[in-house]
């Protein structure tokens, strides 16, 4: 039976967001109740109580990489599985409440990716105005709307809900930036096959030598290419490492299945997080001939031929 479309979503808020933002390109508001959660583990804890159907959170960013909540989020507790990946151009304004002069403003708050990512060019404005951490941009354009900052580097959508004016606008070191944001849910049926997927996986290893290139052998002998892999540490025992992956491609394909099944054997431990289309604007590499899954049928037939005595 085909599993019934999300209709309560929640993303990391408060409103203003940019998960907001790309909760909005990805589901139109008619398709779904939205609710903003505090941080990326409430937003996922929501999911995994049944409170929502699926969560949109970050997962990393072009200029300051991945988000470890996320990251650890997805990698611990009870399995989650993305179904979709959203990516999201991001701009920065520094916003005041009406009437702040530059002269006026103490300190600068911000979510850390917004503050790394915009950290010469306020500097260049605000010299030696402190900057402060917060749970999210939007939760920072609040708090000044609030009168608890100063200023905040936030989305624009977001200077405008709290009623701020811009100090600055375009305030990213490197403009350009792309956010991207995954659609998590609890495990079901997972999105169809199109050709030009993502699989992504948590595979853990024991601190021994070649530990990383058994798992790359597994993927490369099948013509598999990896999109993304980084190493976060396990946190409950010292040199046990995770390492958390994407790659071309759907299980539902016998080179990925395969790829999948044989890092489960070489692995202390392998967390599925799912498969679904991809949406970088990067098309897959092509598939070669000897991984196509014609051929793995192919030997599967052969094997059992010989094994049933058609040498």
């Amino acid at each position: 039976m085909p599993q019934t479309p999300p209709t309560r979503f929640a993303y990391l808020g408060p409103e203003g967001t940019f998960a907001e933002a790309a909760l909005s390109s990805a589901v139109a508001p008619a398709d779904g109740v939205r609710q903003p959660a505090a941080s990326v583990p409430a937003a996922l804890a929501a999911v995994r109580a049944g409170e929502v159907d699926a969560a949109l959170v970050p997962l990393e960013n072009s200029v300051e990489g991945s988000v470890p909540a996320t990251m650890d989020g997805l990698a611990d507790g009870d399995p989650l599985v993305i179904t979709r990946e959203v990516f999201l151009p991001v701009s920065f304004v520094l916003a005041v409440r009406p009437g702040t002069r530059p002269e006026d403003v103490r300190d600068v708050v911000s979510h850390p990716h917004a503050l790394a990512q915009t950290a010469r060019t306020v500097a260049e404005r605000l010299p030696g105005v402190p900057t402060l951490p917060a749970s999210s941009t939007a939760a920072a354009a609040r708090s000044v709307a609030d009168g608890e900052h100063d200023a905040a580097v936030c989305a624009p959508i977001a200077a405008e809900r709290y009623g701020l004016v811009p100090l600055a606008e375009d305030v990213a070191d490197h403009p350009g930036a792309v956010t991207r944001f995954v659609l998590v849910s609890r495990p079901g049926e997972l999105p169809a096959p199109t050709g030009d997927d993502k699989t992504s996986l948590v595979a853990v290893v024991t601190d021994r030598t070649g530990a990383l290139l058994d798992v790359l052998r597994e993927f490369a002998v099948r013509g598999i290419s990896l999109t993304r892999i980084e190493s976060r540490p396990t946190r409950d025992r010292l040199w046990v490492y995770s390492f958390s992956l994407d790659c071309e491609g759907h299980v539902a394909e016998a080179r990925v299945g395969e790829a999948l099944a044989a890092l489960h054997r070489v692995c202390e431990d392998v967390r599925f997080l799912g498969s679904y289309p991809r949406a970088d604007g990067r098309a897959s590499r092509p598939v070669p001939d000897e991984a196509a899954d014609a051929a793995f049928t192919d030997a599967q037939e052969w094997l059992a031929r010989l094994r049933s005595g058609q040498v």
